[in-house]
């Protein structure tokens, strides 16, 4: 009777025990679900219209969002930065209460909250939250920073890291764009430097050199100077507006590049001015006030020459679109042409129609368009110099695309340099040597 009698009350301790476990457990979970409580949780970010944030320099800058776009309204009117002012609206929405510090403090000078170093002001719309979130200064350990919400006495910790997100300067808050454009609207553009500048004309897709020649132009290099004008980043703001002075000092009252880019009849342009330190130079929109730095690599992109935008492929063929070669040699012309294949999926093959019918190996020949298609212009020859175009040493002359396109290139040599025209391009190319000197001797083998 006594064994059963302990038995029991070990059992009631036992449940007494449990039950006590259970009880400490749910508190705990209530206190961690607590701090984790949102400071603002009927919060939005998407409900945010305007941001004013005072960092710890005091800067004071003020947002609104425009058509879904942030821009700024203080202490000037420009862009935003929308990754910058949505980072800071998301955080707001989801800003976690670490631990609550103090439900009632006695004088909030104990944690740097009677002038705070960072506030974050938010307005939403009709009906939604607006607030300001208050951060002091850092917990002795860190890790954590005092906050509170304005109209709130309780202190509260939030994330440390926090503080990149919303301690941001006016400069960080507005977007780094010196320009912004339609490129799909862009019809051409000049650059003028004082080593002389040049035109480009834009007409579909197709890029043409119309100044200081006609010429054709590389696409790919001019749609890159389109992307290096949109892709300029101001490194810092210089002044919102300069004397004439301080334009000379900066080296803007003569540009060393000025870069105008044509949208329809409207003209966008940015002034490149001197050396702003050991990796900026000062630059300017050309109808804006402001001084801006950037980057010297950027400005180097826009301040290279006519020749740079010159197209460099001496033969608008490739290898896979060619289906007759004319090839002059030493006085003989040689005609190769290529038989379509069985069906679409088969290659088709070359063989020498003139002066005799031959077929070359299928493989080499293939080889040898492909290596003519590749011959590209390294620079181009001053007009005083030989090129030993006036006896050239091979003529080519391509159709491709069926029949519907024509290339024609003359080939040059004087001394251990080469040389390339095309007659509808001013000018001489120099080329490799070897690839000409690669070219002969193949022909040699093909024409045997």
């Amino acid at each position: 009777m006594r064994g059963l009698k302990s038995t029991i009350a070990l059992l009631i301790v036992l449940v007494g025990l449990g039950g006590y476990a259970y009880y400490v457990a749910s508190k705990a979970e209530d206190s961690s679900s607590s701090s984790q409580d949102r400071l603002f949780p009927k919060l939005s970010s998407d409900d945010i219209e305007e941001l004013t944030v005072k960092n710890d320099a005091g800067e004071v800058t003020t947002l609104r969002k425009q058509d879904g776009k942030w821009m700024m309204t203080a202490p000037v009117q420009t862009r935003g930065s929308d990754m910058d002012a949505s980072g800071i609206a998301n955080a707001l929405a989801g800003l976690d209460i670490t631990r609550v510090v103090d439900e009632k403090p006695s004088d909030v000078k104990d944690y740097g909250l009677d002038t705070p170093s960072v506030e974050v002001a938010f307005k939403s719309g009709a009906g939604k939250p607006s607030g300001k979130l208050l951060i002091g200064t850092k917990t002795a350990t860190g890790g954590s920073l005092y906050a509170r919400k304005d109209g709130e006495t309780r202190v509260v910790l939030i994330g440390e890291y926090n503080s990149s997100t919303f301690n941001k300067s006016t400069f960080d808050l507005r977007d780094k764009a010196i320009l912004t454009f339609d490129r799909s609207k862009v019809s051409g553009l000049d650059v003028a430097m004082d080593t002389g500048g040049f035109e480009l004309e834009k007409k579909d897709t197709q890029w043409s050199m119309v100044k200081p020649i006609a010429a054709r132009a590389d696409a790919s290099a001019a749609d890159g100077l389109v992307v290096a004008v949109e892709s300029l980043q101001m490194r810092s703001v210089v002044g919102p507006s300069a004397t004439a002075e301080e334009l000379k000092r900066y080296g803007l009252d003569k540009p060393s590049a000025s870069v105008n880019l044509h949208l329809g009849n409207d003209r966008v342009s940015v002034l490149v001015g001197g050396p702003a330190g050991e990796d900026t130079v000062y630059a300017k929109v050309a109808d804006r006030p402001d001084i801006y730095t950037i980057q010297k690599a950027a400005a180097d992109d826009l301040r290279k020459g006519a020749d740079d935008y010159r197209r460099k492929d001496l033969f608008d063929m490739r290898a896979y679109t060619a289906n007759r070669l004319e090839l002059t040699k030493d006085g003989k012309t040689f005609v190769f042409e290529k038989e379509k294949g069985k069906d679409e999926n088969s290659a088709g093959t070359w063989k020498r129609v003139s002066p005799s019918a031959a077929e070359p190996d299928k493989d080499k020949f293939q080889a040898f368009v492909a290596a003519l298609a590749d011959i590209r212009a390294i620079s181009y020859a001053d007009a005083k110099a030989k090129t030993g175009l006036d006896a050239p040493v091979l003529t080519v002359a391509v159709k491709f695309d069926e029949g519907k396109q024509d290339d024609r290139v003359q080939f040059g040599k004087s001394g251990s340099d080469a040389f390339a025209k095309r007659p509808d391009d001013p000018g001489v190319a120099k080329i490799d040597p070897t690839k000409l000197d690669d070219a002969l001797k193949s022909i040699d083998e093909f024409t045997k």
